[in-house]
């Protein structure tokens, strides 16, 4: 595969990756205004009834989702801008070029694998 095409590759993964966390994100906004409504305006008394530590529990585990979705989003968002700056694809430590496997694996990735293995991430 041609560097150019490898790179129109990674662009759609891209946009395929934003749109499907984006759809995850809307998903779990939905479940989290069902629970909202579930819950009420009464405010649940979780150590005495016995459903208020199901919806806490969901609660917590759809907030959590919903915020790696917004996490994500904005890696992604960040790496179509370094994409329009030119930018993609280069390691932001050593300026080096990130391997084409690397961005398969991680398209937001921002380190080549030996800047990301220093650095511990």
């Amino acid at each position: 595969m041609t560097t150019a095409a490898s790179r129109l590759e990674l662009r759609a993964l891209l946009d395929e990756l934003h749109d499907a966390a984006t759809t995850r994100l809307a998903m779990l906004d939905d479940t989290l205004a069902g629970l909202r409504a579930d819950r009420g305006t009464d405010v649940a008394d979780d150590e005495h009834d016995p459903d208020g530590v199901t919806l806490s529990g969901e609660w917590a585990r759809t907030v959590g989702l919903a915020e790696g979705a917004r996490r994500e989003i904005a890696e992604i968002d960040e790496a179509v801008r370094r994409w329009e700056a030119g930018t993609y694809g280069v390691c932001s430590d050593c300026g080096r070029g990130i391997p084409i496997a690397r961005l398969r694996a991680r398209p937001f990735a921002t380190r080549c694998v030996s800047c990301a293995q220093k650095a511990g991430a």
